[in-house]
């Protein structure tokens, strides 16, 4: 009798104890994805605080480009006024008149590829910078989707399903 019944209460414990292990379990759960879930909603928070920071130095190269694009365009109308200008002073014989507008051209030739540089500069940033933007969008979702599986598994954790 004894044995039996000794029998019984150790069956008995190893139950409740293997009861009480998966209950702990399914705590654990809960616990990784509350975890998961706060990380995947900081990652999202992140990820905005980017996409925003990016956005706005597109908008500053966008600027910057447009700026370079007039400047170009001011220094293509200098240079061709200072060539009529000196082929003006080569008509009327004025060499030193000539030389001085030759010396107006070389400046205009130097800010007109300075100018062709920066805006070359502006245009490789505006694409790096849309491409880190699209980037930041893509991983957002993906940080949104993580959140709607963290939320569904903690559903699931909390109602044993």
């Amino acid at each position: 009798m004894i044995r039996r019944n000794l029998s019984y209460l150790l069956a008995l414990a190893v139950m409740g104890l293997g009861t009480s292990l998966w209950a702990q379990e399914g705590t654990n759960d809960v616990h990784a994805d509350r975890k998961d879930l706060r990380q995947d909603r900081r990652d999202l928070k992140n990820d905005r605080k980017d996409i925003r920071s990016d956005q706005r130095d597109l908008n500053k190269d966008r600027v910057d480009r447009n700026k370079d694009a007039r400047d170009i365009s001011k220094d293509q109308r200098d240079l061709n006024k200072d060539r009529r200008e000196r082929n003006q002073y080569l008509k009327n014989g004025n060499k030193a008149g000539a030389a001085a507008e030759q010396k107006d051209i070389n400046h205009d030739k130097r800010d007109l590829s300075k100018d062709r540089r920066d805006l070359r500069a502006d245009n490789r940033d505006i694409h790096k910078d849309a491409k880190d933007v699209h980037a930041d969008r893509k991983d957002a979702r993906k940080d949104k989707k993580d959140i709607r599986h963290d939320r569904r598994d903690l559903h699931r954790d909390r109602h044993g399903k």
